[in-house]
C-alpha cells in the first residue's frame, strides 16, 4: 500500500547562500511511503492499522522548520525521521523543490531533490 502527500508548500530557509538563509525561498515537498498491508487497515477500518497522514504532514513542516545549506539533506533527514517513526513504513520517498532557485536568468518551475530509502 502507498500513502502520499503532494504538493506539501512550505517556506524554508534552506541553502548555501547567505540571502537563502536569511530571507528564505518557497519549497513544494511530495512524500511518499510504502506501508505494510494489515486487516486492521483494509478489513477494519482502523487507523491503527495504517500511517496517519496528518502525522507525516507534521513531521515534514518540522523538518523543513530546520535550515540546511543542502536539499539533499533535508530529503535525507526527513525520510530517515519517517523510517524510524512510522513502524509500519518499509520505504519512502521524498521530493524537495526549491520555486525560485537562485540561478541567473534562469527560467524554470523550480530545482528538486529527491531521496529514497528502504529499512
Amino acid at each position: 500500500m502507498k500513502i502520499s502527500l503532494s504538493g506539501i508548500r512550505v517556506r524554508a530557509f534552506h541553502g548555501c547562500l547567505p540571502q537563502e538563509r536569511t530571507v528564505g525561498n518557497d519549497y513544494l515537498v511530495d512524500l511518499s511511503v510504502d506501508v505494510v498491508e494489515t486487516a486492521a487497515a483494509l478489513r477494519d477500518d482502523d487507523l491503527m492499522g495504517t500511517v496517519d497522514y496528518a502525522r507525516l504532514y507534521a513531521l515534514v513542516r518540522e523538518e523543513m522548520a530546520i535550515p540546511a545549506r543542502l536539499l539533499e539533506h533535508v530529503c535525507y533527514r526527513l525520510v530517515q525521521r519517517v523510517l524510524h517513526e512510522f513502524p509500519l513504513v518499509q520505504q519512502a520517498e521524498v521530493t524537495i523543490t526549491k520555486l525560485a532557485p537562485p540561478i541567473l536568468g534562469a527560467d524554470c518551475m523550480g530545482a528538486s531533490v529527491s531521496y529514497q530509502a528502504k529499512k
